[in-house]
């Protein structure tokens, strides 16, 4: 009897790693469509050319002008 229980332990092993393999390679693609028509999606958006604008020179920052020279109160 002792050697029956022995032998049930490797099967229930065998089992349980069928029934996690087959749960583990189940079709996943339910959810998959939603993302993949987001990224589609985020992709086109990238791929846009967007209009330049008119001056496309690097920019140069605008010199500040000179303080006003105040008088100084008496």
């Amino acid at each position: 009897m002792a050697v029956l229980a022995w032998l049930l332990i490797p099967l229930f092993a065998v089992v349980g790693a069928a029934i996690w393999g087959s749960w583990v390679q189940r079709n996943k693609t339910i959810g998959d469509v939603a993302e993949l028509a987001g990224y589609a999606r985020f992709r086109d958006a990238m791929e846009r050319s967007h209009p330049t604008a008119p001056d496309s020179a690097p920019f140069r920052p605008v010199a500040e002008p000179a303080p006003a020279e105040s008088s100084p109160a008496l």
